[in-house]
């Protein structure tokens, strides 16, 4: 959070090493939380999935323009191995997994709550893996709307045909977009059958994995519109995450003010699926 913070006061090559910086711990705080949370099981299937995925599909990003568009990065995000700067695979894995974690929080079942004025009812069980994949893979996509403005503005990418683009953000095509919303989707559908059953249910450990991700989620949409001068990026953004970002919020609010059986307040609020 600090490195995010000190982002906008800084500039040139400073706020370069501060974006490898960010990701690097982001990584790790991912990374490190599936592994105490989880097991080895579950961190190797991440690491597999959202790491040397990212790096597969990006690497043929660049190679070949699919499924991004064509585009080249430049040399200020560390070194590059097959023109893809190492640290970009680590980004796709950090955001992954309290995507993935968000996704499970808010469709599965509290026995004690299910039903009353407090929380809807669940997802039907038939449904609730195709939810989870499409809100993971949304949680993670929106989060672009953000990403590619910024990191164009600061000149770590470009694109060689960057139409059409969205009202606003010219120099990104749709295209991107769409290519995040197809890998999204296969890192989330590979995930639960490869990570196991541990990754099906939630509880209070995940706590500081939802915090990442309303803080990412806060934090761009403040620096994009008061600090990094992209008003357009913030409100795209701001709408795109909101999908997954405000029933989250809303979501752990009222797990907040709903007491136990017994009338104390709650520290668990999920089981497995």
């Amino acid at each position: 959070m600090l490195a995010q913070i000190c982002y906008p006061l800084t500039g040139g090559t400073i706020r370069a090493r501060l974006t490898v910086a960010t990701v690097v711990l982001g990584y790790l705080l991912s990374v490190g939380h599936a592994l105490l949370t989880r097991g080895a099981r579950t961190a190797v299937a991440l690491v597999a999935v959202a790491t040397g995925g990212g790096f597969a599909i990006e690497a043929l990003g660049v190679a070949t323009g699919f499924p991004f568009g064509s585009y080249d990065y430049s040399g200020q995000l560390g070194p590059k191995l097959a023109g893809v700067p190492l640290i970009i695979p680590l980004a796709w894995t950090w955001m992954a997994w309290p995507a993935w974690l968000v996704a499970i929080r808010l469709t599965s079942t509290d026995p004690a709550t299910v039903g009353t004025a407090t929380r809807p009812a669940p997802v039907r069980r038939g449904w609730r893996w195709p939810a989870r994949i499409g809100l993971a893979t949304l949680g993670l996509a929106t989060w672009d709307l953000f990403l590619d403005p910024q990191m164009v503005a600061e000149g770590h990418w470009v694109w060689r045909d960057p139409v059409p683009a969205l009202p606003g953000l010219p120099g990104v095509p749709v295209s991107n977009y769409l290519g995040w919303l197809l890998f999204a989707v296969l890192v989330m559908a590979a995930l639960r059958p490869l990570a196991g059953r541990a990754v099906g249910a939630t509880d209070a450990r995940d706590h500081p994995m939802y915090a990442l991700y309303l803080w990412t989620y806060g934090s761009s949409v403040l620096a994009h519109a008061v600090f990094l001068d992209l008003p357009a990026s913030a409100l795209w953004g701001a709408a795109g995450m909101a999908l997954v970002a405000v029933p989250l919020a809303v979501t752990l609010r009222r797990a907040r003010r709903t007491p136990g059986r017994d009338g104390s307040p709650r520290s668990r609020v999920d089981v497995a699926a």
